[in-house]
Formats: C-alpha cells, structure tokens, sequence
C-alpha cells in the first residue's frame, strides 16, 4: 500500500539502518562527518526517484532537522 514510487510512504516513520555519512550534499559539515547513526528514528518528508535509473529515494528528516537522501537499503520502518 505504496502511494510513492518505492516501499516507503511519505509521512512514515523510520530508522537508519546503516550510519549515514557526509557525501558532500551537507557543505558546512566535513566531508564524511556522521550525519545519523544507524537506529536513529526519522520521518520521511520526500518521497522521489532517482530520473536515470529509477531508483527511490526517500527524503528523510532525523534529529536537528536534518534531511537526509536515503535508498531503501538504508532505511527501515519503526
């Protein structure tokens, strides 16, 4: 009961399942500074794909408001 292009659903709440490092989309922090810590909750804002490959990516917001681009594989439902 999918109403995105992936599993996810926007609104949904969620964990890292992995740690989530800087990839440079976050200028004013160091370059693979940890961003979340793989358990942190989250709620995902966005729900998209990737144009070329059809990928999903979910917009996640973690503490701090922080909004982090995740993959399936890096996320779970809580």
């Amino acid at each position: 009961m999918s109403s995105g292009p992936g599993k996810f659903d926007w609104g949904q709440r969620v964990r890292a399942t992995i740690d989530l490092f800087n990839d440079g989309s976050y200028p004013d922090q160091p370059a693979d500074a940890l961003l979340a810590r793989a358990g942190d909750p989250g709620e995902i804002v966005q729900v998209g794909s990737h144009v070329e490959t059809e990928t999903p990516v979910y917009l996640v917001e973690f503490g701090e408001r922080r909004v982090i681009g995740c993959l399936e594989d890096e996320i779970a439902p809580i």
